[in-house]
């Protein structure tokens, strides 16, 4: 290439498109609160986040279903079909009156979710928001992430205070 020739900036090869400056957007934005205010607090931060994307979800899939209340079985292929509209690979390994396992092998925020563990709590907000919300009680347990480098992800939304819920390590979240 002639270094005096002028290239169209739309020929540079950038890795540059919406989804991923998004992306890129929230990862730099939930690391700075991390490094700024602390893990606890920027979890707390996006946990407010998610507990009203979780609401706006919830109505949407409601009204969309026509329902005044999601059942057990609509909440689990909710979840699984919300993330699956943003990109992620959650699953349902096992369901009972007591929780809801979910497996994931793949992010909605991709490799940016790397090292951001305060990302998470968008999914756990939103998944309790939602269970709880149509259920009455959630507690959500993230037993492994992506985040945290693990090849997978293991989330367990329990339904019910139970001895197993309460020795969870996790979040509680109830009806509004």
């Amino acid at each position: 290439m002639n270094p005096g020739a002028k290239t169209p900036l739309e020929a540079l090869d950038i890795e540059l498109e919406r989804d991923l400056f998004l992306r890129t957007l929230i990862r730099e934005l939930s690391g700075t609160l991390q490094d700024v205010v602390g893990l606890d607090e920027a979890s707390g931060f996006i946990s407010v986040v998610g507990q009203r994307v979780g609401d706006a979800i919830d109505r949407q899939y409601r009204q969309a279903l026509q329902v005044e209340r999601l059942s057990r079985a609509q909440v689990a292929a909710v979840l699984v079909d919300l993330k699956r509209r943003i990109q992620g690979d959650f699953h349902v390994i096992e369901e009972s009156d007591e929780r809801i396992v979910f497996g994931n092998r793949r992010c909605p925020f991709g490799d940016r979710v790397l090292d951001r563990p305060a990302l998470c709590m968008m999914t756990s907000n939103v998944f309790g928001s939602i269970a709880a919300e149509n259920l009455g009680y959630a507690k959500v347990a993230l037993q492994r992430t992506l985040a945290a480098g693990q090849p997978d992800c293991l989330v367990t939304v329990y339904l019910r205070p139970s001895a197993e819920s309460e020795a969870a390590d996790g979040r509680e979240y109830v009806q509004a």
